[in-house]
């Protein structure tokens, strides 16, 4: 057992819950699953209505933007594997630990703007199928949405392989669904293998280009894969993370392959029935419905779209809620209740569609699902840098840290992302100030602009700056000169508490108790609940937080005490000034041992300083690690 260090395990109901120790001849199957969550993403309502737009207006011609958006999305979701099973840390975790607040809070902002606009794309896309198979009316679709809060909590609490099972037979549907969708098509194969030589016919084909590039290499997926990797148990030995990264490896192979046969198959359908026979507007997803019955002369084609397509939204949604509460618990290290978060993302989706239907008609829905998947994209850089930088770390990837081939591959993907959105957002801020909008809206969308572009610069250099600095600090470090330590007697302590605050330094501070006692003394674990409900309440406090930190001071004890330790817990509640010094009494410490704060400065003055109010309250040595 390694001691929990500043984050809680990524989704932590679920993390390493599935054991694959206990198989020997079928190891793989057990890593089998995390993917094909992944790969719901890749096939969203907000994928089809690019996908459409593309196959309608341009043919077959941008084919190979979905082959490299795939090829890209392996690549990098192999990335974000490789993170979660080496470190332990999802992206949002592991950026948690490296950038300054200030950065995290941007990021995470970002994170949750790509949150929204994917909830937004799979809201519309339920609500349509749902229109079409019900013949209900968006607006009451989009409010039926809102049901499928509860079914992410039913299916967490019965096991993540449960909730894998539900996902891959939703996947099958879809699937199956373009199969036989294509079957009826026909399409001529010399003319799609055209369409895998790169060529841009227009503007407005760069502006779906994009859009398909955000529909497939989704930036909230790369949180989701890092964390959803950690639901497997196994050795922490070098041999079995290197096995467990390549079935990761094979398992996205897989579902991401499964994916790109999804979109390929809606864009050429789109090619097929509507670009070659001159009809080329077909964003909207019910017009596509509309004509699929005359132009294949089937009924069975329009019915199987509506059933795939709710499939579709309703396997994505599971997902995206999950990689919201990633991202907020990575972040921010807030956690609040699943279905809390669940409403909320709902809602931050729920309330554009609804403007959009009123103002704009259900034609405009369309438009608005393009736009959501063209602000993903523009969300990528900001995913994909950092994650490339940390698996890029050997000092704490060690000897999984990625080659250099592989290193430049992934720059070269996060340069063609970065690149054709800078084009993008370049083209668009300049038809901005062309336009009529207000002198207030134009230099507020350019500030913003130019704080994305300084933060992109800022995480992409930022490795570098610190290199540079450590060297700096290590060059100019002075040398103290040789003094006599006296001679002393050694004192011997019996009866230790240890103040736990699950940070990083908490493995520290109980080495440093265990050697001052040995095996021979007496050790409190000491933890305060400083929540508003445990202020209020006091011991009375029962809440989720409680129960959490209660079981993780009792693994400590359990751990411990196996180790031959005489250990007790106690757990306080409110302001730790207060409650530490009071423990420490009543249990009759000689040596109180605490890990230090970690922060300095201003923030001393915002957070409070809990280690020096609490030194000048006890009477016996403190041992600050």
């Amino acid at each position: 057992m390694a001691f929990q260090g500043k984050h809680t395990p990524s989704l932590q109901e679920v993390n390493a819950s599935v054991d694959t120790t206990k198989r020997k001849s079928r190891k793989f199957l057990a890593y089998l699953g995390p993917a094909y969550l992944v790969s719901v993403g890749y096939m969203d309502p907000g994928n089809w209505a690019t996908d459409l737009a593309g196959g309608s207006q341009f043919g077959y011609s941008l084919l190979w933007v979905l082959l490299m958006s795939n090829l890209i999305a392996l690549l990098l979701q192999s990335l974000s594997a490789r993170l979660g099973l080496v470190r332990g840390l999802d992206l949002a975790q592991a950026s948690r630990e490296n950038y300054p607040r200030i950065v995290n809070i941007s990021l995470y902002i970002l994170a949750e703007i790509a949150i929204a606009a994917c909830d937004l794309a799979e809201v519309l896309g339920m609500a349509i199928g749902l229109q079409l198979l019900f013949g209900m009316s968006l607006t009451q679709g989009v409010l039926i949405t809102v049901l499928d809060t509860f079914l992410l909590l039913f299916l967490l609490n019965k096991g993540i392989r449960k909730m894998e099972a539900f996902i891959i037979s939703l996947v099958f549907i879809i699937g199956v669904s373009f199969l036989v969708e294509i079957f009826i098509a026909k399409p001529d194969p010399v003319e799609m293998l055209s369409g895998l030589i790169p060529s841009i016919p227009s503007d407005s084909a760069l502006y779906i280009a994009i859009g398909i590039i955000g529909a497939t290499v989704m930036p909230h997926n790369l949180y989701l894969h890092s964390s959803l990797v950690q639901t497997r148990k196994f050795e922490r030995t070098p041999e079995a993370k290197k096995k467990a990264i390549k079935f990761n490896i094979i398992d996205s192979a897989i579902a991401l392959n499964l994916a790109f046969f999804v979109n390929a198959a809606i864009l050429i359908l789109a090619a097929t029935v509507f670009f070659k026979n001159g009809i080329y507007e077909v964003a909207q997803i019910q017009d596509a419905h509309k004509l699929l019955a005359p132009m294949l002369g089937s009924t069975m084609a329009p019915l199987l779209f509506a059933v795939a397509l709710i499939a579709a939204g309703q396997s994505s949604t599971i997902t995206g809620t999950l990689a919201g509460q990633i991202v907020m618990e990575g972040y921010l290290n807030l956690r609040i209740q699943p279905w809390i978060r669940r409403i909320l993302t709902r809602l931050i989706a729920i309330i554009p569609a609804l403007i959009t239907i009123q103002i704009m008609g259900e034609e405009g829905t369309g438009k608005l699902l393009i736009f959501s998947q063209v602000i993903l994209s523009m969300q990528l850089g900001f995913a994909i840098i950092p994650l490339i930088h940390f698996v890029s770390d050997k000092e704490k990837m060690g000897v999984f840290g990625i080659r250099t081939p592989i290193k430049i591959l992934a720059w070269i993907c996060a340069i063609i992302i970065v690149g054709l959105n800078i084009k993008l957002v370049m083209g668009e801020v300049g038809n901005l100030f062309d336009s009529g909008a207000p002198e207030i809206v134009k230099w507020l969308v350019l500030a913003v602009v130019m704080f994305a572009a300084f933060l992109l610069v800022y995480i992409v250099f930022l490795p570098a700056i610190r290199k540079k600095k450590t060297a700096r600090e290590e060059v100019r470090l002075p040398h103290g000169k040789f003094e006599m330590v006296p001679s002393l007697q050694v004192a011997e302590y019996k009866r230790i508490a240890i103040s736990l605050d699950f940070s990083e330094v908490d493995s520290n501070a109980i080495k440093h108790a265990l050697s001052q006692g040995k095996s021979d003394a007496h050790y409190l674990l000491i933890h305060v609940v400083e929540s508003a409900g445990a202020l209020v309440a006091g011991k009375e406090i029962s809440d989720f937080e409680t129960e959490s930190d209660y079981n993780t001071l009792k693994q400590y004890t359990e751990y411990l005490s196996g180790l031959g330790y005489k250990v007790d817990i106690k757990v306080g509640y409110g302001s730790p000034k207060k409650a530490i010094p009071k423990l420490v009494e009543e249990f009759g410490a000689d040596l109180l041992v605490m890990g230090a704060h970690g922060h300095k400065g201003i923030k001393d003055f915002l957070y409070g300083t809990t280690v020096d109010s609490v030194r000048h309250s006890v009477k016996i040595p403190v041992l600050i690690v």
